[in-house]
């Protein structure tokens, strides 16, 4: 097991905790009630080839088996975004490289009835400080399509720098979409991401150093019940 995956990341009613399969109704329920809301920032699949079948949606079961698998493997660290004790999304670090490069990227999606309560800038800035003092990151990068104006805020909350454009970067809602580059990396922030979130809002005095910016605790690693639809890929609307 990744130890640095089996954590649990909380900062006031804020948590992040690794998606687990008895999380498929609390899971279905705000995805599916989100649907139209998040369906312009989805990720699709494109068309297979001529003369080829178009692969299957996996059930929810399957995509935390992919999910949880590659975090196993270090490449992936999923999870699920709590509010106040309650599941309220999915935030998937990903694309984990070490070696000369030391880099990931981080995808979100979010319950729009907790929307503008700070919830995503925290648990991204949370993230963000488990992959730089505890991973050993140097660059965490998030990819943006330029209409969507709710995610863009999140990254400039939290001061991520905008680095550019890359065309038709991913499929998403569709069809190839444009992407704006957003990054940041450990010297930029270092006293920690959610340290000076917390300056910025006031929201309280965090303890000086980034290992003591958030509470981290073992996570059980459980299974449950079977799931229905869902993707790998809905791990990453924005």
């Amino acid at each position: 097991m990744n130890a640095h995956w089996s954590v649990e990341l909380v900062a006031g009613e804020v948590g992040l905790r690794p998606i687990r399969q008895r999380d498929h109704r609390a899971w279905r329920e705000v995805n599916q009630r989100n649907r139209e809301w998040l369906r312009p920032w989805e990720a699709t699949i494109p068309p297979p080839p001529h003369g080829h079948l178009a692969p299957r949606r996996p059930t929810f079961r399957q995509m935390v088996r992919h999910l949880r698998g590659e975090a196993q493997a270090g490449r992936m660290l999923p999870f699920v975004v709590t509010y106040q004790g309650r599941l309220a999304g999915q935030l998937t670090v990903a694309g984990i490289t070490w070696g000369s490069m030391c880099a990931a990227h981080i995808g979100y999606w979010v319950d729009r009835s907790v929307a503008g309560r700070g919830v995503m800038p925290t648990a991204v800035a949370l993230a963000v400080d488990h992959c730089f003092f505890v991973l050993g990151l140097h660059r965490i990068e998030i990819c943006i399509r330029p209409e969507n104006g709710p995610s863009r805020r999140v990254v400039e909350k939290l001061g991520f720098r905008e680095e550019g454009v890359r065309p038709r970067y991913l499929h998403i809602d569709g069809a190839w979409r444009d992407h704006l580059i957003f990054a940041l990396s450990a010297e930029d922030v270092p006293q920690g991401l959610l340290s000076r979130r917390l300056r910025q809002t006031g929201a309280g005095t965090a303890t000086p150093g980034p290992a003591d910016a958030s509470a981290a605790t073992e996570a059980p690693d459980t299974a449950g019940s079977s799931g229905s639809s869902g993707s790998p890929e809905d791990s990453s609307h924005k």
